[in-house]
């Protein structure tokens, strides 16, 4: 997605930086820092319109691979400096239910770095950029596309080593 231009392009930017500013306590101060930010990151609420279900990028990249065989489009997906962290934008109210192992969860009361959509940053970049309709990933599709990557990568490591 690019962050300027006119037409329909520009139209789903607007859309999308709006959705996401939405949850700040001044979404105003919000953009305006943000697009003027040589960061091009935002510290914004969880728990308002989404909850973020981080997994460590050994298990969150093969966990997008089976996401995206499963959904046309699924929600939001940030990765951190260094590749180290993935974080699944999933419905509010998730964080609070969850209960997996090696899974770290934002959701009320947490903060997350998010970049300025369709401008790149120096750390925090979106795997999976938003929509202006703020699609978010199902929490029970997730698991699902966690279970297939986890048994997928168990059975790798267990023909590698074994003989």
């Amino acid at each position: 997605m690019t962050g300027t231009g006119t037409g329909a392009g520009a139209a789903e930017a607007r859309a999308v930086v709006e959705w996401l500013a939405s949850v700040a306590p001044d979404p105003d101060a919000c953009r305006w820092e943000w697009e003027r930010s040589p960061h091009g990151v935002a510290l914004l609420p969880a728990g308002r319109r989404w909850d973020v279900l981080i997994l460590p990028a050994g298990l969150g990249y093969p966990t997008l691979d089976v996401l995206t065989r499963l959904v046309d489009r699924p929600g939001p997906v940030l990765a951190d400096f260094g590749d180290a962290r993935m974080g699944f934008f999933v419905p509010p109210g998730t964080a609070a239910r969850w209960l997996g192992t090696g899974v770290r969860s934002a959701g009320a009361g947490t903060w997350i770095v998010v970049p300025y959509p369709g401008r790149a940053t120096g750390g925090t970049r979106w795997l999976v950029a938003p929509d202006a309709a703020g699609t978010l990933t199902d929490a029970s599709v997730l698991e699902l596309a966690m279970h297939e990557a986890a048994g997928q990568l168990a059975r790798d490591e267990g023909g590698t080593g074994a003989r």
